[in-house]
């Protein structure tokens, strides 16, 4: 009898619409907790529509739990649409700042690098420097690990946003509300 191979997980990103009310963020949270998924990365914004904002969610599954995950984040009654997002048809950036101690001799090494990578040094002091760049999630993780030999003190990544090329937008009710 053949054996049925389990579908790899792989990391999907998911685009929510919510009404901006206080406590959707953490009532979507724990929806993912309660379950058992972990967020990679989680960013959350007000839209062009005060009364909406757009949290974007990375997680990782097979298609059965990001099916899953997609059905009981829509039972939420302040979540207006959820889509799964085609990242192949899709900006995707992320914000990273490091911070790294450093010496005469690194900081040109470290520039050099900054350079080919189009970040920029926003911050320097005799033995340290904080660099941003603005990516593509790889293109962050590439950088890091070229960053690797230097002494990381301090990072932070603000995760992933995505929205999809072209015209279409994410669907909702704009008569809806469920203000307390």
């Amino acid at each position: 009898m053949p054996q049925i191979q389990p579908q790899a997980p792989s990391k999907a990103v998911l685009a929510l619409l919510v009404e901006n009310n206080a406590g959707v963020l953490v009532r979507v949270a724990t929806l993912f907790g309660r379950r058992g998924y972990n967020i990679d990365s989680l960013t959350v914004s007000e839209t062009n529509d005060p009364g909406i904002s757009r949290i974007t969610i990375t997680a990782q599954g097979d298609q059965n739990i990001i099916n899953q995950i997609v059905q009981q984040t829509q039972k939420l009654v302040e979540v207006r649409a959820v889509r799964i997002e085609d990242v192949s048809n899709a900006i995707q950036r992320e914000l990273l700042l490091v911070k790294l101690r450093t010496n005469e001799r690194q900081r040109s090494q470290i520039k050099e690098i900054c350079e080919i990578y189009e970040a920029k040094i926003v911050d320097l002091t005799k033995s340290s420097l904080i660099v941003e760049l603005t990516g593509k999630p790889g293109k962050i993780d590439a950088f890091l690990d070229v960053l690797a030999p230097y002494e990381i003190i301090e990072q932070c990544r603000t995760g992933v946003t995505t929205i999809g090329r072209g015209p279409d937008v994410i669907p909702y009710d704009h008569s809806e509300s469920h203000r307390a």
